[in-house]
């Protein structure tokens, strides 16, 4: 069978991909090495709670286009993310706003939190050799990410709600840390714990599984296989080095399908064997328990837990995001983990040597004839799921509209 494209990865990427190309009367056929469908933004149900099973998805954007887009797949509730940070016997609202630093230093005016987080930040600039109000580029730049934040925060602020959290994550100390990797840090002089700006936001009722079902619809799928697998499997024919080995020899005949192009949205690394070298990445493990007879474990859907010396980063209570009243509940804890080849990768370490890495693979990416490349592994990016969105959209106006 002759095929338009294969579209590797069924999760929001190559699931809008699909869908705009078979409304296009493209013939298309997905393929994804998990089980199910919805890569990371997968729910699954339990006890009657939709479960985020790799990590708290909140959907938030301020593009009404791709919100409408969205919503045509499923009915976004009101939910609102709040998150709350605990740092030993203290409780933070967060993102970092009027409630943060009411509680912090006793203040009930935005001028007297100004007041304390400029004499902080004042001290941390003194450090660096820098005057009020100097420049960045005309004074000592910060050398490592404790000094960043301390510049933007101060030190209280740092010391229990970014400090530990954030060694957490990247299994470094924030000495060692990069400072780019802080460029900003949201600070608020309102009583507002929306963490987030933008004008839209929700959970979709029935979880986000039912939203890559609907993008599929009539596009046949096949789960549990690899790309390599799949083009050693069945003999697909493809476009790129989809069948070739890393010593460049042929693995696959063209006794199968076919397919004109391929839309990859799995590790670029990976799919040029390495043969540059790693990227490198921050994996996640999840630990979930399931609850019984608690209708209620914390209170609120996303709890952070900010010592470095509590392993896991934050523990999630899925029924909160659709406002569950169910008699038991489902939590999660989270734990960064150190990334090795096999794990799954969730977030890019975009520092000097791997995006220079990234770029030498782009690079080849630019030159393998009708390969598509899309998606947070594609292209080594962090996206939220509203980028992600529009930039499966983007790729599939280029590709139909040309």
């Amino acid at each position: 069978m002759k095929y338009d494209y294969l579209i590797v990865g069924a999760g929001l990427f190559g699931a809008v991909f699909a869908h705009e190309a078979h409304a296009a009367g493209k013939k298309c056929l997905c393929i994804d090495k998990r089980e199910h469908l919805g890569g990371n933004i997968y729910t699954e149900e339990e006890k009657g709670i939709q479960v985020h099973k790799y990590g708290a998805h909140i959907f938030h954007t301020s593009d009404k286009n791709i919100w409408d887009y969205v919503n045509r797949f499923a009915d976004f509730n009101n939910f609102v993310n709040a998150p709350v940070a605990v740092y030993r016997d203290e409780l933070y609202n967060l993102p970092f706003n009027m409630n943060t630093f009411s509680k912090m230093w006793g203040i009930k005016t935005p001028a007297e939190a100004r007041e304390i987080i400029e004499r902080q930040r004042a001290e941390a600039r003194a450090a660096l050799g820098r005057k009020p109000g100097e420049e960045t580029e005309n004074a000592a730049e910060p050398a490592n990410l404790e000094e960043q934040a301390l510049a933007l925060v101060g030190r209280d602020v740092y010391e229990k709600l970014v400090k530990g959290y954030t060694e957490k994550q990247w299994g470094r100390s924030c000495r060692e840390l990069p400072a780019f990797i802080i460029r900003r840090l949201p600070v608020r002089f309102t009583y507002d714990n929306n963490y987030f700006s933008d004008r839209y936001q929700g959970i979709p009722v029935g979880g986000y599984t039912q939203i890559i079902e609907k993008l599929l619809e009539g596009v046949p799928v096949k789960l549990g296989i690899t790309y390599r697998e799949f083009v050693q499997s069945t003999g697909a024919k493809v476009p790129g080095r989809g069948g070739v080995n890393c010593c460049g020899e042929p693995e696959a005949s063209d006794r199968g399908d076919s397919f004109e192009k391929v839309v990859y949205t799995g590790m670029i690394d990976e799919y040029f064997d390495y043969c540059l070298g790693e990227l490198q990445y921050r994996s996640l493990r999840f630990e979930e328990e399931v609850l019984e007879n608690c209708e209620n474990y914390q209170g609120n859907a996303v709890v952070n837990y900010t010592e470095r010396n509590i392993p896991y980063t934050r523990i999630i209570e899925h029924k909160h995001f659709e406002f569950g009243t169910q008699p038991d509940t489902v939590i999660t804890r989270e734990y960064p983990a150190p990334w090795r080849r096999g794990d799954e990768p969730y977030y890019p370490i975009n520092d000097d040597k791997n995006s220079s890495l990234y770029q030498k693979y782009a690079e080849l990416a630019e030159r393998e004839k009708n390969v598509l490349f899309g998606g947070r592994l594609g292209q080594y990016k962090y996206y939220d799921m509203d980028k992600v969105i529009a930039e499966a959209l983007k790729m599939a106006e280029r590709e139909l509209n040309h």
